[in-house]
């Protein structure tokens, strides 16, 4: 019969803790009026319990602090940190120990020791101690792998690993909209929800954009001088609570004058969002650019540079249009034409030619009309025909006035 030596112990023992911190200690009060059956009885219980607020028994919140009682969630952007112990619990020195530790993800496997070189001996109940810090970059099941190998008195090498599994959780949602202005202006809208069961600390949430574009915020109002923000004095996200931030990007001056640049440009930028829970863990997102779809302008591109908000009813009023050559190949040679409509009336020459535009060129343009409606009315009518393929394009409601009696006054 065939007897299988018994497994032989390791002299070195190994232990991993996560490193986070303390949460506030919080207390279920119990409490009765004075009149049932235990009286003061609950209260002085609780005015005694030394975890509670001293004329706050009644809170559950406390002073006191507690010490993780469990691994706890891991969440895209945090800081990952980990206590690493190696302790000699035989009564012989050891020697040439190394330890190592490995993350391993989905995609990859990363080295987070903090020395690779091996510790030539370790005295008996002596310890190798070791702290690894790791920004998490992916969702999904990761796995820390901890690798000893030292030699024993006797010369025997001996090698042993443990591995700890856990979960990386999401824990924002974002999502955006695109709005594409007639000006080359685009308009992002980014909805942000924390999806985590606790509230965050929204430290910053900006948009760095691409090379070709200027950004503004527009989450911000000013009152008497100073800069507010439109969230209110309260920078804290309840948890399944969204928040909208919007911004403008505005093309650069050397990209705005090429149309057929800014017309092909989808990729705008990328958020950067950095946020605190708890004690001020501190976590932060940077989203993969985003992009847009590229508006259609076809051939030519007529857009307004300077309108009025409001006129006065039948006297004239004076806009300007800029006229985009899209194509980045060919010349037109346009002509221009005005026609009238029921409301809106052109001043002027119609059938005028404007000359030649050169691909990607653009040339801004004057016109004077009026309007003979009162109300909201849309400027419609103009017409520009390539002569050379001779190809009409026409723009209608291109823009929208006010127009009021004339008896109000109009501020410029």
């Amino acid at each position: 019969m065939e007897v299988n030596p018994p497994k032989q112990e390791h002299l070195l023992a190994l232990k991993v803790m996560r490193l986070t911190k303390p949460t506030l200690f919080t207390n279920i009060p119990v409490t009765c009026e004075e009149k049932d059956l235990p009286g003061d009885l609950f209260n002085q219980l609780m005015r005694d319990d030394p975890s509670t607020v001293n004329g706050a028994e009644i809170l559950m919140l406390g002073e006191m602090l507690t010490l993780p009682q469990n691994f706890g969630n891991i969440f895209l952007g945090e800081t990952f940190s980990s206590y690493i112990s190696v302790h000699n619990d035989s009564n012989q020195v050891v020697k040439d120990i190394l330890v190592k530790a490995d993350l391993q993800t989905s995609s990859q496997r990363l080295n987070l020791s903090a020395s690779n070189s091996a510790v030539a001996e370790l005295k008996p109940d002596c310890c190798i101690d070791d702290v690894i810090h790791h920004e998490v970059k992916e969702i999904g099941t990761h796995i820390l792998v901890c690798a000893v190998s030292y030699t024993t008195q006797g010369g025997e090498k001996m090698y042993f690993r443990k591995f700890f599994k856990f979960q990386v959780l999401k824990p924002l949602d974002v999502k955006t909209k695109f709005y594409n202005a007639e000006t080359d202006e685009v308009f992002l809208e980014a909805q942000i929800q924390n999806i985590t069961t606790s509230p965050m600390f929204m430290e910053k949430v900006s948009l760095e954009p691409s090379i070709m574009y200027n950004v503004a915020e527009l989450n911000s109002v000013n009152q008497a001088g100073e800069c507010v923000t439109t969230f209110g004095s309260r920078a804290y996200l309840q948890p399944m609570d969204t928040r909208q931030y919007l911004y403008c990007l505005k093309p650069k001056k050397e990209f705005a004058e090429k149309a057929g640049i800014i017309k092909g440009v989808t990729v705008i930028g990328k958020l950067d969002i950095v946020w605190k829970t708890n004690l001020g863990e501190r976590g932060r997102l940077q989203t993969s650019q985003l992009q847009r779809m590229a508006p259609g302008y076809g051939d030519v591109r007529l857009s307004l540079e300077a309108i009025p908000d409001t006129v006065n009813l039948e006297e004239p009023f004076h806009i300007t249009c800029k006229i985009t050559n899209c194509s980045s190949e060919r010349t037109m040679d346009l002509v221009l034409e005005m026609c009238n409509t029921n409301s809106i009336h052109w001043c002027g020459i119609s059938g005028r030619q404007l000359g030649k535009l050169h691909p990607s060129s653009s040339l801004c343009l004057a016109l004077t009309l009026l309007s003979s409606v009162q109300g909201l009315q849309s400027v419609s009518g103009l017409r520009l025909t390539d002569t050379f393929l001779k190809r009409t394009y026409e723009y209608d409601d291109i823009a929208q006035v006010c127009v009021v009696s004339s008896a109000i006054k109009v501020e410029s």
